[in-house]
């Protein structure tokens, strides 16, 4: 394929319908089509809802959306997450995402540092999904603070705020990691390398902000003392992004090397690793279920979601991905271990967020353990079934994902192996 170079970069030559009429691009604009949808019906719900008046109230006095309107004139609104409101899908996928994709650039740098010659080769490819998968958790949060809310963070900022607190970071991280993309691509190793271990330290940086600022917000609601009160939460976290990560790697390694002489090595490689963080989250979930709160854990293991935690998660992150690399066998199996904890550890993240909405939701003083609900009887926990909209973006930001990887794929060949010089 005929090349362009620019600063260094050999950019491949295309037309505009390759770059962007492609048939993954055209997938992609499915999903983001989808997610623009999933917009307009979130602002919709947002700004266009029944208002608390007489009229309203004859209509449909029951209407969930007069209720809450109804709430929100006599109590306010006291920011992005409040004792009241449980958290969402949209938090679900910020977080899946973020830790992820800082996971899947942390291993990178990591085998890098520790000269898996393999993975340096294919360390654009990877890395650029990585990065695609952040992009894919920021998008989702901007749709959920929504355009007037940004405006209004800037306009009037409050450096403690949760997002406030990301910016920085993410303003250092992001420009690093594509750097370091960049090296590889002009085949600087050398300097790839040293620029390795500055961004491990910021991977790990991140998942740390990351998980004290949602401690931070989650310590509004004295249900989610779990995020504050066991030490060892924040290796959940990380052990499970980077199962996660290596699903995501593997995956990639399909798409990107099937039909390459590589592809064997890669999976292989893959099949080590993951069956190395599969063994130690699984022995991780055995501690935390003895050491964590008894209510919480009470209410997962044998709670209304108990089927999903079983089935969804300890089936689908543990046991089968377990049982297909145990030991090695073709690249099917380590590539349907790799689907597999995907998708499973996005159910983790929902039944952790969701969990984390358990009762009692407060803790006053003279009062003892109050149990809160939006406008019905107390219940177990304070469940709100996602909104379609929010449903749609979180589709959508996988499209976000897909669409960053194919333009460099299609520009930059990130797919492609790179020799050492």
């Amino acid at each position: 394929m005929e090349k362009i170079s620019f600063i260094g970069l050999d950019i491949n030559k295309t037309t505009i319908v390759g770059l962007l009429l492609n048939k993954t691009m055209l997938f992609a604009y499915v999903l983001l089509a989808l997610a623009a949808f999933g917009i307009y019906e979130i602002f919709d719900v947002r700004y266009f809802s029944a208002a608390a008046n007489a009229h309203a109230s004859g209509l449909n006095p029951t209407s969930l959306e007069l209720k809450e309107a109804m709430r929100l004139a006599v109590f306010g609104d006291v920011g992005e997450v409040n004792r009241n409101i449980p958290w969402t899908l949209f938090i679900v996928n910020y977080m899946y995402m973020i830790y992820t994709g800082s996971g899947i650039i942390f291993l990178v740098a990591l085998a890098e540092l520790m000269n898996f010659h393999l993975v340096e080769k294919a360390a654009a490819g990877f890395m650029v999904a990585g990065i695609a998968m952040v992009f894919a958790g920021l998008f989702t949060i901007a749709t959920d603070l929504n355009m007037l809310n940004m405006v209004w963070m800037v306009l009037t900022p409050n450096v403690g705020a949760g997002m406030w607190l990301m910016l920085p970071l993410y303003c250092t991280y992001i420009p690093f990691v594509l750097f370091e993309i960049y090296l590889v691509l002009t085949h600087k190793r050398a300097w790839a390398k040293r620029l390795a271990l500055p961004i491990l330290v910021l991977s790990i940086i991140v998942d740390l902000i990351e998980y004290y600022i949602q401690a931070k917000l989650f310590s509004m609601n004295t249900a989610r003392h779990l995020w504050t009160e066991f030490p060892f939460l924040t290796f959940y976290f990380i052990i499970s992004a980077f199962v996660s990560s290596l699903g995501v790697m593997g995956i990639v390694s399909f798409l990107a090397h099937r039909q390459k002489h590589e592809y064997g090595a890669l999976m292989e490689l893959n099949r080590k690793a993951m069956l190395f963080f599969v063994s130690i989250l699984g022995l991780y979930e055995i501690f935390a279920y003895m050491t964590v709160d008894k209510d919480w854990a009470f209410l997962i293991l044998f709670g209304p979601f108990r089927y999903v935690y079983f089935i969804g998660y300890i089936f689908l992150t543990l046991t089968l991905p377990f049982l297909c690399i145990v030991k090695p066998r073709k690249p099917i199996f380590t590539l349907i271990a790799s689907i597999s904890v995907v998708i499973g550890g996005y159910v983790g993240r929902y039944l952790f967020v969701y969990g984390g909405n358990a009762n009692p939701m407060s803790n006053r003083f003279g009062v003892g353990y109050e149990k809160y609900d939006f406008y019905a009887l107390s219940k177990p926990f304070n469940y709100v079934a996602p909104h379609l909209g929010e449903i749609f973006i979180v589709v959508g930001s996988v499209g976000v994902a897909i669409a960053i990887y194919k333009l460099f794929d299609v520009l930059l060949s990130v797919g492609e192996l790179r020799e050492h010089h």
